[in-house]
């Protein structure tokens, strides 16, 4: 297909691949209209959303302002009265009792006595005293009837009080607070009173009455309904019932209730109230705002955020548009290679084209031709694989080892020889469960549970099991289990069976335990001694009949370490070590076993005899032995173990003895660790005196 495409002519696929084709530009289209949609609605969306969070802030900024308000104007009462019983302390009962002394009182406070309209001590429950107005002290004759009773009130209660509101006019308008002088006894023994207008600065100053605006206005009024601070000072004492819109919120049967605590409201005509309550005198601190010119900035800026937003969908779409256009190149591409090929193909391989449902003759149509052509190369593939199947499977029948294929433990392929092994034919052993062959002894479900151990900690498996024939008889074989993907058996294992009924009954032998090692099977160090010694003595009958090179050097000795496998027994037990050595024993021998033999020299420590291997030879050997276990990483306990080999090797040379080449070996693999571990060492043969 690459042919075709490049006998296509070059000149006019790169202009008209630039192009954008009929496919794209319908995307792009609704690709802006979605953008223009999507920038609509959720500017539309915010600018509802915007006008109750603008409302909702200014209810609470305007609770905010009246409560400090309100607090404020409690405090000023408070702070009256204070100043109030601070002159009250300075009488006495001989003050009190002399109109002399009283005067002389008086006259001595005038300082602190004109924060106050009036300063008037009474001496009994009926009116006699004097009274403080400016410099002058007069006697007191009549009091206003609210005051009088006021001062009754306080002589028999003995506690401080404020009056309501006296006077009837806005600038005669004053408020009277009155304290007990107690005596020894706990008796009220006097009277002290005092008046502050209305609009005084230590009470309502003319400046909390701010000028009343569009859009604001501050007020307060007693809790029955009397106007006591105004924008307008022709509403002063007037009531509340008779601002605009106020009636319905501080009027009615649930006014007491509604005034109890600090709120807010919203009036129909879009105003926002909000009110709260000064403590001491109990009057309420009002604020009125008109909504609608409060909002007129919001509506200015949302009609800047209309000019923004459509500045910003007009960005987005064209930012869009391109984007859509530079994602979309590939697929222009992709339909003039399409058109590239369909030019340069046979008419005849060519699929006719589809018809056109929705008359976008283009891209697609263009693809799908091409992918119709892939389906047709497809088919053809699937027909050379499953001639390579049969060649498998050919090659299957004829090879002298069981070989079975596995996918999720179910048997897909297997080889001849597999077959006669277990007694089957093909048809009826393809699809078995591997594992249920394992033998129906006691054992069996352990042995299966091993397998599985086994790939877990190691990936692999290797090792001699039981497996069950048709006929019900068992056949020991060596087993071999690799996965088809590294880490996933499920995916497929390829499973290597030979028939190990001959060495089980060799170490069932009385002499096989003599020269073999009982953990991994291997021969021992007595039987390594021996089969060394045979082929050094072996190379010596030869003699003269050997080359000269043959004559000095008969093969390669390993000796090969575990790092630190001490650890490995510290941290995961001794099973975990035993089951090491084991898997570890099968590993080197898989390597080493076209080659020469394996034998386990004790502990963590194993040779390896390469006859009429070259140094070269056994060099790469030694590296793929270390790289092999370097990858291996074993898992006990929920935890990995990474192993590295020290290993020493020597030339195995004429006249050498078995004890001199195993030390020179040992002391190779004694510098590889003195090197930094996990690396590969050459050493010399130490030669006897005998030799020498």
């Amino acid at each position: 297909m690459d042919a075709v495409v490049d006998a296509a002519p070059r000149d006019a696929a790169p202009r008209r691949a630039w192009l954008p084709g009929p496919l794209v530009r319908a995307v792009g289209l609704l690709v802006l209209l979605s953008v223009i949609a999507a920038g609509g609605v959720s500017t539309w969306l915010v600018t509802r959303a915007s006008e109750p969070q603008a409302l909702q802030r200014i209810l609470e900024q305007d609770g905010g302002e009246v409560e400090m308000l309100a607090r404020m104007l409690s405090s000023k009462m408070e702070l009256n009265i204070k100043m109030l019983a601070a002159l009250a302390d300075g009488l006495s009962p001989a003050v009190i009792g002399s109109n002399v002394r009283l005067r002389a009182w008086l006259m001595q406070n005038r300082p602190a006595a004109r924060l106050f309209e009036t300063v008037t001590v009474l001496r009994g429950e009926e009116i006699a005293g004097l009274q403080l107005r400016g410099e002058e002290v007069t006697a007191v004759d009549q009091l206003e009837d609210a005051e009088q009773a006021l001062l009754h009130r306080v002589w028999q209660e003995r506690k401080p009080m404020v009056s309501g509101v006296l006077g009837s006019k806005a600038s005669q308008a004053h408020v009277a607070l009155a304290l007990p002088v107690l005596g020894s006894s706990g008796q009220t023994v006097a009277v002290v009173a005092a008046t502050l207008r209305l609009q005084s600065q230590n009470l309502l100053p003319p400046a909390l009455a701010l000028p009343e605006r569009e859009s604001t206005r501050f007020m307060v009024f007693t809790q029955e309904g009397v106007i006591l601070s105004h924008p307008d000072a022709s509403r002063v004492l007037g009531l509340v019932r008779d601002e605009p819109g106020l009636s319905r919120v501080f009027s009615g049967s649930d006014a007491a209730q509604l005034l109890a605590q600090p709120g807010r409201t919203v009036l129909p005509d879009g105003s926002v109230v909000g009110w709260a309550v000064a403590g001491l005198p109990g009057w309420v601190v009002a604020r009125v705002n008109r909504a609608p010119s409060l909002l007129q900035p919001l509506v200015a800026a949302e009609q800047r955020v209309w000019w923004l937003a459509g500045a910003a969908v007009a960005a987005v779409a064209l930012a869009a548009l391109l984007l859509l256009w530079w994602l979309m190149h590939p697929l222009s591409l992709l339909r003039q290679r399409a058109r590239d090929v369909l030019e340069g193909e046979h008419p005849a391989s060519v699929p006719r084209q589809p018809p056109d449902l929705l008359g976008a003759s283009g891209e697609v149509n263009d693809v799908v031709r091409v992918f119709a052509r892939l389906v047709q190369l497809r088919r053809q593939q699937q027909r050379t694989t499953q001639a390579l199947e049969r060649q498998l499977q050919a090659v299957l029948e004829h090879v002298p080892l069981g070989i079975a294929l596995t996918r999720s433990q179910r048997i897909e392929i297997a080889s001849s020889q597999a077959c006669r092994m277990f007694g089957y034919t093909p048809a009826q052993l393809v699809g078995r469960d591997f594992l249920q062959l394992i033998s129906g002894s006691p054992e069996g479900g352990e042995l299966a549970e091993r397998v599985r151990v086994d790939f877990a900690v190691h990936g692999r498996f290797h090792g001699e099991l039981p497996l069950m024939r048709r006929d019900a008889s068992t056949l020991w074989a060596q087993v071999h289990g690799e996965p088809v993907h590294a880490g996933d058996p499920a995916a497929g294992v390829i499973w290597i069976i030979e028939d190990g009924s001959a060495e089980r009954e060799a170490r069932l032998q009385h002499d096989w335990e003599r020269w073999h090692d009982a953990l991994t099977f291997l021969p021992n160090r007595a039987a390594l001694v021996r089969r060394l010694q045979l082929l050094l003595s072996r190379r010596v009958a030869r003699g003269a009949h050997t080359l000269a090179h043959e004559q000095s050097v008969t093969g390669v000795l390993m000796h090969v370490d575990v790092d630190h496998f001490t650890l490995i027994n510290e941290l995961a037990g001794h099973d975990a070590g035993d089951d090491v050595l084991r898997h570890l024993a099968r590993l080197l021998e898989s390597h080493v076993r076209q080659t020469g033999w394996l034998g386990r020299l004790g502990g963590d420590e194993f040779a390896v005899v390469l006859p009429g291997c070259s140094m070269e030879r056994g060099a790469e050997l030694a590296e793929k032995l270390r790289a092999a276990v370097a990858a291996w990483e074993p898992t006990y306990r929920g935890r990995s173990f990474s192993l590295s080999l020290s290993i020493g090797l020597v030339l195995l040379a004429m006249g050498a003895g078995p004890a001199e080449a195993l030390a020179g070996a040992d002391m190779a693999c004694y510098a590889a660790k003195r090197a930094g571990r996990n690396r590969v060492q050459w050493g010399q043969v130490p030669q006897s005196a005998s030799a020498q």
